[in-house]
């Protein structure tokens, strides 16, 4: 029987059209690689794959201070699995073979790194390989270059093996290894040109994104630097939506089964939440920053207005005085100590009927600071208030005037809070200056959703919440959990002066109450509290709390 072999040519074009197709799914890999680490990996072990090389590594150039350096970004070693290698910086300059060939954009395709030619600036630093008792024998350095022919990175293959199974050690990597031919050099270089447009794309989405979440922390910054009261709530609230959204990934029972957030719909939550308050920037500051129920120059107003009156019943005291010796002096030459002394029993009179006023109008002062407090109005306060609403004083141009203006009152009679209807209006409108606002950006498509989850916060599962008085249905499930930690952290925050931060359990309580009114969404406040989602702002039960 006749047994006919193969030709050369027709293995050499089988293992050609292979590696055809394998350079081909590095490439629709290469163009679907998300992170940067994920996307090194990725070329340097394809690279390692279809050259059968044992190691890696590969470098990136950085140039971003004054002094550019390497960057030893990921490295593999197929015999030795489990070494785990760290990044760090070298100086970019030509002692190295990787910084000789990121400088002068020349490759390097060496049998035998120990034994270089004469002459060369480059050597191999043998340390890595006494440190792991290993040897490296042939090396390939290529530079990875962008459409414009910079050097971004650097791709180091080490150890191109005879069998791809073959496990190296110090002792047999010069007979199991051989140096890389001129096609696999080729095939690399191309590939690395490519690893190079992706890395620079990756970097180039990096940046983006760097951009982005610097802007957002602009933003959150001017919010807090028109409300500095609210120091921190933007990101404590992205901090607590963020981990409910991850609480909720791993529920696996019930309706939010289904409910899963990936990483960009959580940054999606998290960019919603960092910005959900920007358009306090379109709210009157006076309003915004108001802690009482007057503002502070309305009360110095009033302050001065009492002490013009109590001023004024002084003066009208001693004119009252003067004018009744006057009239009566003629009686000291001709009438004895009893008539004297009802003189001076009608001055001490008038001095009484001064201190009454006095002291009714220091009465009136306090009643006037304690209604200005941002609590709930009993009925004896409302009482009091509506009589010193009926209070006058005379002015110094004689005009006998209110002691309060009927604006004054109107905000004094606030009964829960500090704000006025129109100035409630006013600070609610934020939310839709917030939406307006996020809607001029051009999000991307996995962005997209920002306006209108940050849009819902405020919104109740029954209606009544605002702008827009959505229902539940109709409200993002996003807004749902923002709404709870919005809420939460504006209970407990400490840096409110309007208003004394609440314990942990009292907080809950009050969510418990809002879900059991069918406010806020009952299922996710259940996995807020019994996650303990709040630890994540270092917050723990200060009490035992009672199951929801």
């Amino acid at each position: 029987m006749i047994v006919f072999e193969k030709p050369e040519f027709l293995n050499e074009s089988a293992e050609r059209t292979d590696l055809i197709e394998k350079l081909l799914d590095i490439g629709a890999a290469l163009s679907s690689a998300q992170d940067l680490g994920g996307l090194l990996n990725l070329i340097l072990s394809k690279s390692r794959e279809i050259t059968y090389s044992d190691a890696g590594s590969v470098y990136l150039v950085d140039h971003s201070d004054k002094k550019s350096k390497l960057l030893f970004k990921v490295a593999q070693n197929g015999s030795q699995p489990r070494l785990s290698f760290k990044e760090f910086a070298l100086p970019l300059t030509d002692k190295s073979l990787a910084g000789y060939v990121a400088i002068t954009g020349q490759s390097l395709n060496l049998s035998d790194a120990y034994d270089l030619p004469p002459g060369v600036p480059y050597q191999l630093d043998t340390s890595f390989d006494r440190d792991i008792n290993y040897r490296t024998c042939s090396v390939m350095v290529l530079p990875m270059q962008n459409r414009q022919g910079e050097t971004i990175g650097v791709l180091q293959l080490i150890n191109r093996k005879t069998k791809a199974e073959t496990v190296l050690t110090a002792e047999n990597a010069w007979e199991s290894t051989q140096q890389y031919s001129e096609w696999e050099e080729r095939i690399v270089r191309s590939l690395a040109s490519q690893a190079a447009i992706s890395i620079e794309r990756n970097q180039l989405q990096e940046s983006i994104e760097h951009l982005f979440e610097g802007f957002v922390k602009a933003s959150v910054q001017v919010i807090e630097a028109r409300d500095p009261c609210t120091y921190g709530h933007s990101e404590r609230v992205a901090a607590l939506t963020v981990r409910l959204s991850e609480e909720v990934n791993s529920v696996n029972t019930g309706w939010l089964r289904p409910v899963y957030f990936n990483n960009r719909q959580v940054q999606e939550i998290r960019y919603a939440a960092l910005l959900h308050d920007f358009g306090k920037i379109g709210v009157p500051e006076a309003v915004l920053t108001k802690q009482k129920k007057l503002y502070p120059a309305q009360l110095e107003i009033i302050r001065h207005r009492f002490a013009l009156a109590q001023r004024t019943m002084e003066m009208e005291c001693i004119q009252s005085k003067y004018q009744y010796l006057l009239e009566h002096s003629a009686y000291r030459k001709h009438q004895d100590e009893g008539p004297e002394c009802s003189h001076c029993q009608q001055i001490e009179q008038l001095d009484t009927r001064l201190a009454e006023v006095k002291t009714r109008l220091a009465d009136y002062w306090e009643v006037l600071i304690e209604a200005n407090e941002p609590h709930i109005l009993a009925e004896e306060p409302l009482a009091q208030l509506r009589e010193l609403s009926r209070q006058t004083y005379r002015d110094i141009d004689g005009a006998i005037k209110p002691l309060l203006t009927a604006d004054e009152m109107v905000q004094l009679m606030v009964q829960r809070g500090n704000l006025t209807p129109e100035e409630r209006s006013a600070i609610e409108s934020h939310v839709t200056h917030t939406y307006e606002f996020l809607s001029q950006i051009p999000w991307t498509k996995d962005l997209k959703n920002v306006p209108g989850i940050a849009y819902g916060h405020h919104e109740k599962l029954d209606g009544t919440g605002y702008p827009r008085g959505l229902k539940q249905s109709e409200i993002p499930i996003q807004a749902q959990l923002m709404t709870i930690a919005d809420i939460y952290d504006a209970l407990t925050a400490g840096d409110r002066p309007y208003k004394r931060a609440l314990r942990t359990d009292a907080a809950m309580k009050i969510l418990r109450q809002e879900a059991a009114h069918n406010k806020i969404n009952a299922d996710l406040l259940e996995l807020f509290e019994h996650r303990q989602v709040f630890s994540v702002l270092g917050h723990s039960f200060d009490a035992k709390v009672e199951s929801a």
